[in-house]
């Protein structure tokens, strides 16, 4: 038998570190070769490392959400053979448990379990060996909290019947036994007298009776920040902290655009495939870019470089299990609204299934994201980081307007737009925000060119 080592392959475009996101394996598993053992994450996209070779795994290189860097030591197996790995400390080293490697957590619990369970064993023996506790003290903080002023069940002066183990326990619970009745004999209070008092005591408490929905609740759970949502944190976080965004809210009349995608749909669809809303913006932002070409920009504000592209390539910003994602649909300028409406649902269903290529999710230039349906009434987007320009479409409502004089009802939508100030002037924003508005409310034009 040899050891086998199997390291970080450079995943290349100067990639020097990428995040472990998911092991696949666990020490002592056998596995076959191309067998896929981990995901990593790098900056755009998650990759799995498969085995080049059979064996069983005898310990991993680090845990979820743990970085390593290219060339370190990712899983060492146990293979028929030689293997690539040899030396004394080799065959000194022990092969680590899946305790070993197992997070503190999961090692932890089983031990706090026995200390509990002997803390809870010396308690009843405690109880077990303490003498009867004396009556309770007159009017406890606490005990008296719990009565909300009933009278006392005996007369001034009468004590209260009950075992010494009956007065621990309400010593224990707080409770006041003069104030508890007793069904034993001769008034005896027993333990079902207490497990009946403290039910009271619940169904008398502010919002008791109430079900489940109301019922308080305290817990609380954490979990690491890792892989795409921590790419995330990172690259929102960035994004904020080095660009002033401004945003710049315009509102649009959709009903014709609406009218016409009716039409469309009706006479088209079936051959052609549906049409929505988006690859018409879709194309109406190509169409204001030709007059704006700085949106259709990137900014390298290490270097003090803006870079205009004369090719539009639109990110799509889309919700995944995972979290927010961004497939590029490259060339849009080259798309009709169909062709647009098709890579767009291929990219989409790519992200959601977590197939989506590093290709097919960097090298935007400019940004649409949208929440659909939930948009709401203004969003304020955050700038996919180095371009200089997002937009938002919001939510389309019927909104009674004022046109030719009447009320009437027509399809209203906000589009919010966020830019880099750096190097965005807001009146330059506003017109491309207004030039995009024009496609949209004479939506013929979009197909003129």
């Amino acid at each position: 038998m040899g050891i086998h080592v199997i390291k970080m392959p450079d995943l290349g475009e100067g990639i020097a570190e990428v995040e472990v996101v998911a092991w696949h394996v666990q020490p002592g598993d056998t596995v076959k070769e191309d067998q896929v053992l981990a995901d990593v994450m790098t900056d755009k996209a998650t990759v799995e490392i498969p085995s080049p070779v059979a064996g069983t795994i005898t310990s991993l290189g680090g845990a979820v959400g743990q970085s390593l860097a290219v060339g370190a030591e990712l899983i060492r197996l146990d293979v028929e053979g030689a293997g690539n790995f040899s030396g004394e400390k080799a065959k000194q080293e022990p092969v680590k448990s899946a305790a070993a490697t197992a997070p503190a957590e999961e090692v932890a619990e089983p031990q706090l379990e026995a200390v509990a369970q002997a803390e809870a064993t010396q308690g009843a023996s405690a109880k077990a060996a303490a003498p009867a506790a004396p009556a309770p003290r007159a009017a406890a903080p606490q005990a008296r909290s719990y009565q909300n002023g009933p009278a006392p069940m005996r007369a001034d002066g009468e004590k209260p019947l009950a075992a010494p183990a009956v007065r621990q326990r309400a010593w224990d619970l707080g409770i006041e036994l003069q104030f508890v009745h007793g069904s034993g004999p001769a008034g005896r209070i027993l333990h079902s007298d207490l497990d009946a008092h403290v039910a009271g005591r619940r169904a008398s408490a502010p919002g008791a009776g109430r079900d489940e929905r109301y019922a308080k609740r305290d817990g609380e759970q954490s979990a690491p920040v890792i892989g795409l949502r921590r790419k995330i944190a990172e690259k929102m976080q960035e994004a904020k902290r080095n660009i002033p965004h401004f945003t710049y809210v315009e509102e649009v009349d959709v009903t014709e655009l609406e009218a016409l995608r009716t039409q469309l749909n009706a006479r088209y669809g079936a051959e052609r495939g549906k049409l929505t809303f988006l690859p018409l913006l879709m194309r109406a932002v190509v169409l204001a870019l030709r007059q704006y070409p700085m949106m259709n920009a990137r900014y390298d504000d290490a270097n003090n470089l803006l870079t205009q592209f004369e090719g539009v390539h639109l990110g799509i910003a889309a919700q995944t299990e995972a979290g927010l994602m961004v497939p590029v649909v490259r060339h849009a300028e080259t798309l009709d609204p169909w062709a647009a409406a098709a890579e767009v649902a291929r990219l989409a269903d790519a992200a959601r299934a977590g197939r989506a290529t590093r290709e097919e999710l960097t090298g935007s230039t400019i940004t649409i994201t949208s929440l659909g349906p939930l948009g709401g009434i203004v969003t304020t987007p955050v700038l996919n980081r180095p371009e200089v320009a997002i937009i938002g479409p919001n939510r389309i409502v019927d909104r009674p307007m004022i046109r030719d004089g009447a009320m009437v009802a027509r399809k209203m939508m906000n589009l919010s737009s966020s830019f880099d100030h750096r190097v965005i002037d807001g009146q330059v924003a506003a017109k491309f925000v207004q030039t995009i508005r024009g496609y949209l409310e004479t939506p013929a034009t979009i197909f003129v060119e």
